[in-house]
């Protein structure tokens, strides 16, 4: 089990936990949020150290900063993917083939401008316990929400996110997704909590539906678009409760 475990995190974050197997993670991504909670206590601890010390504005970009250093940008990366399907016009072929070509576009840049620099606002919004709490529970739920949609929707094109589609279509193992989600979420958030958890549900659907609808289905880059997505919009949301 420490081995299907090292996959995951090595597959999310470039911290050593040994080599990543595409299948093995996809067999066990109902532990992302495990991985959510490692991240978040390691980069909201740095946050909250900062705190104390730092103006806001500098705290949020070094938080940004730790972030990418530890995911490896890796879900970054999909969002601006993400962008340039969503803004290529025609049809579901072209779009793919956008989301595809290795060269980011002007919308896939700007995806990127407006996401740093939203984030870094949020995060600027919290100070000490608060920026931790923020920090910790939107990382969570970011990586919830890959579950999610894994379970619920289904592949554009054969690619990398099939394993993840097709090994996610498991009740048992959204359950235990959940469970391992709720529980630091209403334990330390309390409402909350319990509201960025709704609204990240509520955010998925729609980017299911919205890939849906552009794609065909969901690929890697929305999956990783929909983690970077959750993140941002569960900071907002939480520091302005």
């Amino acid at each position: 089990m420490l081995k299907e475990i090292g996959s995951v995190f090595s597959f999310l974050t470039v911290l050593p936990a040994g080599n990543s197997n595409l299948e093995t993670t996809a067999r066990y991504m109902y532990i992302f949020p495990i991985v959510g909670i490692v991240i978040g206590l390691i980069v909201g601890s740095i946050g909250f150290g900062l705190s104390i010390f730092l103006d806001p504005l500098i705290v949020g970009l070094l938080v940004v900063v730790s972030l990418a250093i530890i995911t490896g940008i890796h879900h970054t990366d999909g969002l601006a993917d993400f962008a340039d399907g969503l803004m290529v016009k025609g049809t579901k072929e072209k779009k793919l083939a956008a989301m595809k070509d290795i060269s980011t576009g002007s919308a896939g840049i700007v995806a990127i401008v407006l996401y740093v620099v939203g984030l870094i606002i949020a995060l600027s919004l919290a100070t000490g316990y608060q920026l931790f709490l923020a920090i910790l529970l939107s990382e969570i739920l970011a990586k919830f929400s890959m579950v999610l949609m894994a379970s619920i929707g289904k592949s554009a094109s054969l690619g990398s996110n099939s394993p993840f589609v097709d090994l996610m279509k498991n009740r048992k193992k959204l359950a235990v997704a959940s469970i391992i989600t709720i529980i630091p979420l209403v334990l330390l958030g309390g409402g909350a909590g319990l509201v960025i958890f709704g609204s990240g549900i509520a955010l998925t659907l729609f980017l299911v539906g919205m890939s849906a609808r552009s794609f065909g289905g969901i690929t890697g880059d929305v999956l990783g678009a929909t983690n970077e997505l959750t993140r941002l919009a569960s900071i907002l949301i939480f520091v302005s409760i």
